[in-house]
């Protein structure tokens, strides 16, 4: 039991320490002696546990899709208003990408070679809801017409615009990382006030 539990520990050592280096500082070419040594255990454990460099790099990225895809499903199955569900949603995620900037870049990547959302049927019906949840807000007068499909586009690309461009932005800009993560920790209350009437 004890040697089950020490194994399954430093399993997860290894995926902490992988998703960590690979989302969170950006190296996607790092070695497996690179994340054996982070993690402070023998290469061989790597490939004792991952088999490859390239498949823990695949599980380690299922892995951070599945836990995003879980909060957002979790999010959209709430009875919350929509205004507090977006609210929840940007708290999610702009927490996330503090933790690993790097995932977005990473999964735009992976939907452009056809590699991501694997569980994409499942998120049909939240989104139907979630299109309803809209049109009465509009009805409502507490968001612009549009067609749903719209405000989520707007949605997500207010939020996602600033994660996945950063590199780009931030030099193109000349921003210090400081003065960028400053105009990140405002963009929750910008969105919602651009997404929303009242």
């Amino acid at each position: 039991m004890l040697v089950k539990e020490t194994d399954q520990d430093t399993e997860k050592l290894i995926m902490e320490t992988a998703k960590n280096i690979f989302f969170g500082e950006g190296r996607f070419n790092a070695t497996t002696q690179e994340i054996a040594d982070a993690a402070g255990v023998n290469r061989t454990l790597i490939n004792y546990y991952f088999r490859s460099r390239d498949k823990l790099f695949e599980i380690v990225f299922e892995d951070a899709q599945r836990q995003e895809q879980e909060l957002s499903e979790q999010i959209l199955n709430t009875n919350l208003p929509l205004r507090e569900k977006v609210s929840q949603h940007l708290d999610n995620f702009f927490e996330q990408s503090k933790k690993y900037p790097y995932l977005e870049i990473y999964m735009v990547t992976q939907a452009n070679q056809g590699c991501a959302f694997k569980d994409k049927d499942k998120m049909g019906p939240l989104l139907d809801k979630f299109y309803l949840e809209i049109a009465l807000e509009m009805d409502k007068g507490n968001i612009e017409k549009m067609r749903p499909e719209q405000f989520v586009l707007n949605f997500i690309s207010l939020m996602s615009f600033p994660i996945s461009m950063r590199p780009l932005i931030q030099e193109s800009m000349s921003l210090t990382k400081e003065y960028y993560d400053t105009l990140l920790s405002e963009r929750k209350e910008i969105i919602i006030r651009t997404l929303f009437k009242q």
